[in-house]
């Protein structure tokens, strides 16, 4: 019997479109070639849903996603579009919170022939994981924010031990996992407990659960120091998990250094539920030029697959992540393949056309899950 997995697709808004359809090319053609099935239904949501709808993520939305096997994201928000306290539509949120999604992951992965900006040659060798806490920090404090008098604006960061816990358990287990495709079998727990009660917190939740984890190492490191470390020597890192704001920030800085928004993938996993989009945004002022980078939408879909193997123990669908990451370095490999923000002239369609024609020429069975 085929496998099969449902899966909730959410093109959103600007760009979004235009690089999910085709990353949903290749992710049929890799389950295809694997003997995987894979149905997807399109549903809306985002800042123009929510301008024509008055509803950003529409309770028929949030059914569909909630019943799917996963979550498929290409981006969403509008700079122009805005609730009337003037914050972003920004539903990726939503299904953050209500799904119990606390585990970000945030690979950081150099592909090669792509340019980066670090000259150091051990700089080709970056392969880390930003691991962000999504559902707390200080996120928690998103719409519930206040203004006293027009005096003093005040938000609120929130720290359990139930999340943190589990979010080092999830880093943990991670980097146990990373060992074997060569990981340094190192968590890193990223905080600012010099200053903040919170982090103290934070961190001492960490080394608790270091302990039940003896097999892997576990360091420390301050936000500031990590933000110069992650350009001076971001190789010697492995699984890095921190707050949610902080991650927000160091997460960007990560995908500047494997090339660009264009090119960093992301997953926000819960216990139940998983959402797999782009860390970029909708990018209205390119949107309908076909020139937005498809590849962190392509991999992000990777990951998807991955993480139904890895969940549902089925091999066939490592098996067509797998495919898909090989793929993308074979399209890249020859640095011939270069996208508009590094001055090339390969568009959303002749990077999904190259990856395409790499991932045909490899043999599915020969291929490492």
């Amino acid at each position: 019997m085929t496998p099969s997995f449902r899966i909730a697709v959410l093109p959103g808004d600007g760009i979004g479109p235009e690089v999910m359809a085709p990353a949903l090319e290749l992710l049929r053609t890799a389950a295809e070639r694997v003997g995987l099935a894979l149905a997807t239904e399109a549903h809306p949501a985002g800042a123009v849903c929510w301008r024509e709808t008055g509803a950003a993520l529409p309770k028929a939305t949030m059914a569909a996603c909630a019943a799917a096997d996963a979550i498929l994201l290409a981006a969403m928000g509008d700079p122009a579009i805005r609730y009337p306290d003037g914050t972003e539509i920004a539903p990726q949120l939503d299904l953050r919170f209500d799904l119990g999604l606390y585990a970000g992951v945030r690979p950081v992965r150099v592909i090669p022939g792509v340019q980066i900006p670090l000259a150091d040659p051990r700089a080709a060798a970056i392969d880390l994981v930003i691991l962000r806490e999504s559902t707390e920090g200080l996120f928690w404090s998103r719409g519930r924010g206040e203004v006293l008098n027009d005096a003093e604006a005040r938000d609120t960061l929130v720290i359990t031990r139930a999340t943190t816990a589990r979010l080092s358990d999830f880093a943990f287990t991670l980097a146990r996992t990373r060992r074997g495709r060569g990981g340094k079998n190192l968590v890193t727990c990223v905080d600012k407990a010099n200053v903040f009660t919170s982090f103290a917190f934070f961190r001492r939740v960490f080394d608790e659960r270091a302990a039940a984890h003896p097999d892997v190492q576990a360091a420390h490191h301050y936000i500031d120091a990590m933000a110069l470390d992650l350009v001076r020597r971001p190789w010697a890192f492995d699984v890095m998990l921190t707050e949610n704001m902080f991650g927000d920030i160091i997460s960007d800085l990560g995908a500047a250094l494997m090339g660009g928004m264009g090119y960093a993938p992301s997953a926000d996993i819960g216990d139940a539920h998983a959402v797999f989009q782009p860390c970029h945004g909708s990018a209205p002022d390119i949107a309908g030029r076909g020139i937005a980078n498809p590849t962190a939408m392509i991999l992000s879909g990777a990951m998807m697959l991955e993480w139904f193997g890895e969940r549902h123990g089925e091999p066939r669908a490592l098996r067509a992540g797998a495919l898909i990451q090989r793929a993308v370095d074979a399209a890249f490999a020859d640095g011939r393949l270069v996208t508009p923000e590094h001055g090339g002239t390969a568009g959303t369609r002749a990077v999904a056309d190259a990856v395409g024609a790499a991932m045909a020429a490899l043999d599915p069975a020969a291929v490492a899950a």
